[in-house]
Order: C-alpha cells, then sequence, then structure tokens
C-alpha cells in the first residue's frame, strides 16, 4: 500500500497521480461449518418452494447463485489499485470522471473495522461506489477529494447493504 504525493506524484492520460493505494477486489469472509449448514438449509427451504409453487425459474436462479458461490469460495481476492488524480478516479482500469460523481463520503471507524470510502453519483441508476481504506490515512485523501468534490457530512454511517452483507458474510 502506497500514498504517491508530492514529490512522487506522476502523471497518467487521466492528469496527475495525487494519491493510490491497493485494495482486495472483495472483502474474503471467514466461514464456519456452521455458516454453511445454516446457507445449505436455506438453499434446500428455496428449492422446495420453488418446486412447490412451481417456480422453475426461481429454481434455476438459486442453481446459479450456489454454483457462483461454490466457484467464488476457491478464489482469493486480486489486488486492485485505487488511484486519485485531478480528472477523478481510477479503480483498477475503470475510470469514472469527479463531473459524474454527485460527492463523496468516508466511514472511518476502525475500532469497528470500518474504513470505507464512497461515492454517490449524479446518475442515479449507477450504483454506490464503495473502496476499503485498509490503513490509508483518510486525512489526506479527504483534504485532496474536497479540492474536487463535496463531501457529504450527514452520511456518518454505514450503508445497510454493507451492513448486512457483513452481518451475514456475503
Amino acid at each position: 500500500m502506497s500514498i504517491a504525493m508530492d514529490n512522487n506524484e506522476s502523471k497518467n492520460e487521466y492528469g496527475k497521480e495525487l494519491i493510490s493505494w491497493e485494495v482486495p477486489e472483495y472483502e474474503k469472509h471467514e466461514r464456519s461449518r456452521n455458516w454453511y449448514i445454516k446457507a445449505g438449509i436455506i438453499g434446500a427451504l428455496f428449492m422446495i418452494y420453488s418446486f412447490f409453487t412451481a417456480n422453475f425459474l426461481f429454481a434455476v436462479i438459486i442453481l446459479i447463485v450456489v454454483l457462483v458461490a461454490i466457484m467464488h469460495e476457491g478464489r482469493s481476492p486480486e489486488l486492485i489499485k485505487i488511484t486519485l488524480t485531478e480528472e477523478g478516479i481510477i479503480v483498477g482500469n475503470k475510470f469514472y470522471d469527479f463531473d459524474e460523481i454527485k460527492d463523496f463520503f468516508m466511514i472511518y471507524k476502525p475500532r469497528v473495522g470500518t474504513k470505507n470510502l464512497y461515492f454517490e453519483f449524479k446518475n442515479s441508476m449507477k450504483q454506490r461506489l464503495s473502496i476499503n481504506l485498509i490503513d490509508q490515512n483518510p486525512i489526506p485523501i479527504r483534504e485532496s477529494l474536497l479540492k474536487f468534490l463535496p463531501e457529504n457530512k450527514e452520511r456518518t454511517e454505514q450503508p445497510l447493504s454493507e451492513g448486512l452483507a457483513k452481518m451475514f458474510k456475503i
């Protein structure tokens, strides 16, 4: 994990690189045997329900979800480079222009394991972008972002969807 600032600034096609760091593409959860047993029971109940209601499309969707989960389980998350530039933010090989972004907010609560940066897009059809700060100092990141975007100070808690995903280890 590195922060490139001041003396180490470099240029790319999206302007001067202000800050960069690497994050895993997703959070890998440690799941107990009980978790798998409960997930299997829930999946079986959904399959039984789909057959009793003759909803075979639902059964196919459940099977696809199970197959994707099994394939995903054996894989380790890759590291993705996050780069904040003068023009926008680069996540892996995807560029998000500051003109597309409505605002940002940070939830930095290390004691509970939440250290995330969030971007809300002007287009409401675009999903919120969540970036893990890992071991990064949030102050220089926030100061750099404030030059280009407004901060949403009303958002002080982790979004419900992320809290539920963390709670259910999905």
